[in-house]
This record gives C-alpha cells, structure tokens and sequence, in this order.
C-alpha cells in the first residue's frame, strides 16, 4: 500500500510511504529515526498530524551525525510539539525491511525505528507548521479514529500494552 503525501490536496509533496507495497521501489540506505511515545497524568498520548500527508504518528525524526538517540527524541519531541520531555524507556525496535519511505531528493530509505517512552516535563503541545500542523493529547481511544498509517498505529499498540520486554523485528 502506497500512501503519497502529494495526495492530500493542497499539500507540497514531503515523501512517499510504502508498507509491504510490491510497487516500492528498493531501498538503498537505512536510516536510524526516534519515535516517541510520550503519556500525560491522564495516561493520553502526544500526537502529531503531519503537514504532508495529514496522517497522525507519535513525534520523531531522525537521529542526526553526532547526536545520540536519546537526545534525538527528545529534540525531535520539542521541534514538532513544543513539549520537553524526559526518556524514560524503550519500547521497541522496528526494522521491517517492507516499511520504505522515499523522499522528494528522491533518497529511499527501509525505516530504522527506536521507539521510547517518555514524560513531559514542560510545555503544552503546538505545532511547529513546518512539518506538523496539529499536536494534541490524544486518548488511546480516540487515536483509533484517527487516520494513521499502519507501522504507526502497531507503535501506538506497543507504548500502550506497556509490557516489561521491548519489541524487536
């Protein structure tokens, strides 16, 4: 299933999202990213609705030269919502060989993923209108309404099973 952020009208074209699609093209490089899973006192979690594609995730983004993942996360966290937080766990890795994203230079990458849990320390969630439009808390039960892809949406499942084993593919 290919999901092109140019297909959301009015939106530039950011990147194309590929899971399991015999039609994806073959990556070439493997790119570490951070997703975080960040839960309020009332147990909802932080979202973000990405500006390309509209499609909610968790914050996160790629680990840049030099950076460790942790501090990442939490850089990634801050630029797209505007809340600091603190990391307070894994809870899982995912490297599906069938999760591609090819971005508009035209870089096609398998998706490497580091997923934490975190707790916000200080701020209230905004968007920062570059790559996010909306962040929000969001109740698990609403997120299921919410239109996400489906790596994502596995994510979601993990962070809120809260198990003592992290996930590994």
């Amino acid at each position: 299933m290919q999901v092109t952020a140019s297909e959301v009208e009015g939106l530039p074209r950011i990147r194309d999202v590929y899971y399991h699609d015999p039609a994806a093209p073959p990556a070439t490089v493997v790119v570490p990213s951070v997703f975080v899973a960040v839960h309020d006192q009332d147990d909802r979690l932080l979202m973000v609705q990405r500006c390309d594609s509209g499609d909610w995730e968790l914050p996160g983004g790629r680990v840049d030269v030099g950076e460790s993942a942790v501090a990442a996360a939490q850089r990634e966290v801050a630029e797209e919502t505007g809340v600091v937080v603190h990391v307070t766990g894994l809870i899982g890795l995912y490297t599906d060989p069938g999760f591609i994203v090819r971005s508009v230079s035209g870089e096609v990458r398998q998706q490497f993923v580091v997923l934490f849990r975190a707790v916000p320390v200080f701020g209230r969630p905004r968007a920062d209108r570059r790559e996010t439009r909306a962040a929000a808390w969001i109740a698990a039960s609403a997120a299921d309404a919410l239109p996400v892809q489906a790596p994502v949406r596995a994510w979601i499942s993990d962070a809120l099973a809260r198990r003592c084993a992290p996930h590994q593919d």
